[in-house]
């Protein structure tokens, strides 16, 4: 009994407790709202600087609200812009927002005393305020960054990884910025202008600008297939940053062609077919997969692979293919080249076999047997009219 009656009384107790929060759920924020991420900011005298505004509507209708810069020092100019240009009102939609800038153009001579501004936004029966403290000093702290929208990017061993990166200098003064990037052993790094070609190792950059550079990255070709790491930092004085980038290598097939013994040379007779033997070797880091195998010979010459084409060849093997090569009837004895060549998923190999075409033998004997004759019909007509 006393069982049944503490869970009756944890029951209510919950549904109570469900009730309020669900009450709570049901509260929203509602109206229009002046924002700004940073109402207190710091200002170098001599400099132009603009602070983010907002102008967020929750769940009202539209309205036209004039804006207004209220507390700007003498000397001082501002402005309220929106899009890139000045704006004297604003109308935020139905849950949403426009987003506005502060720019103060303030001048050489402000001194270091602290001001506070307003920026105003008034509009059928309300009225917003924002003030923002601005603070101002000779010197800001110097503070760099460094930021990629690719920072991952795939390839081969072959490929060329390019990396585009901004440098921003968030200080109140001009930096000379040294960058540097630590990769793994053998891969070549190198910085140059984002759309340009001369080298870098550091680069000047003006007070709250940024600039674009680009990073260069070349892996070796024995690189294996995986993902490597590499890491961009830009320094200046005591300003330091950093950001990692990965650059993900993947396998392909690397073909290879030469006779056995690496010897790419072989003799041949006129008008009849020669084998010589083809060796292949897969040295890339992927498989070979159907390597089909091709030539080109001189005019009226045969070429003839067996096996034609090879289904597979897996990384770091060899395979061995036969290549039928059968001169011309009008061929002349001497050297001749043939091209030979595989491919493969894309990659394609070209090697040239030297073959020394030579007479049949039989023609070489029946050549020395009319030779005998010749000599001898002369010596004997020699011989006969000699005597006269």
């Amino acid at each position: 009994m006393r069982k049944m009656l503490s869970l009756l009384v944890s029951l209510f107790f919950l549904s109570i407790a469900s009730t309020a929060f669900a009450a709570d759920s049901d509260v929203s924020v509602r109206g229009v709202y002046l924002l700004t991420d940073y109402p207190a900011v710091t200002l170098r005298p001599g400099t132009t600087s603009t602070i983010p505004l907002r102008l967020s509507n929750h769940g009202t209708a539209p309205a036209r609200l004039d804006l207004a810069v209220e507390g700007v020092p003498q000397g001082w100019k501002a402005a309220i812009l929106g899009g890139g240009q000045p704006v004297a009102a604003a109308m935020p939609p139905v849950d949403g927002s426009v987003s506005l800038q502060l720019r103060l153009d303030v001048p050489a001579d402000a001194g270091a005393q602290p001001h506070t501004l307003t920026v105003s936004a008034q509009g059928p029966g309300q009225r917003l305020s924002l003030p923002i403290e601005i603070a101002l000093s000779k010197e800001l702290p110097a503070r760099l960054s460094v930021e990629t929208k690719l920072p991952a990017l795939k390839g081969s061993a072959q490929s060329s990884f390019d990396y585009q990166f901004t440098i921003k200098n968030d200080s109140g003064k001009d930096l000379l910025v040294s960058m540097s990037a630590q990769a793994p052993r053998f891969f070549e790094t190198s910085f140059t202008e984002s759309y340009g070609s001369q080298q870098l190792s550091s680069v000047p950059i003006k007070a709250g600008e940024s600039k674009d550079v680009k990073l260069g990255v070349r892996p070796p070709n024995t690189a294996e297939p995986g993902s490597y790491p590499i890491t961009v930092a830009v320094s200046a004085g005591d300003a330091n940053a950093s950001t990692k980038l990965s650059l993900d290598i993947i396998g392909q097939p690397r073909l290879g062609l030469a006779g056995r013994n690496g010897l790419m040379s072989a003799s041949a007779e006129i008008s009849k077919a020669t084998s010589v033997p083809i060796i292949l070797t897969n040295s890339g880091g992927a498989p070979a997969d159907g390597v089909k195998l091709s030539g080109t010979a001189p005019s009226g010459w045969q070429v003839e692979f067996d096996p034609p084409t090879i289904d597979h060849i897996a990384a770091g093997q060899t395979a061995e293919t036969q290549v039928r090569i059968t001169p011309s009837a009008e061929s002349l004895a001497g050297d001749y080249m043939v091209r030979l060549q595989a491919t493969s998923q894309g990659q394609s190999v070209n090697e040239n076999l030297r073959v020394s075409v030579t007479t049949s033998s039989m023609w070489g004997i029946t050549g020395a047997l009319i030779l005998a004759i010749a000599v001898l019909i002369m010596v004997g007509a020699v011989a006969r009219y000699g005597r006269r």
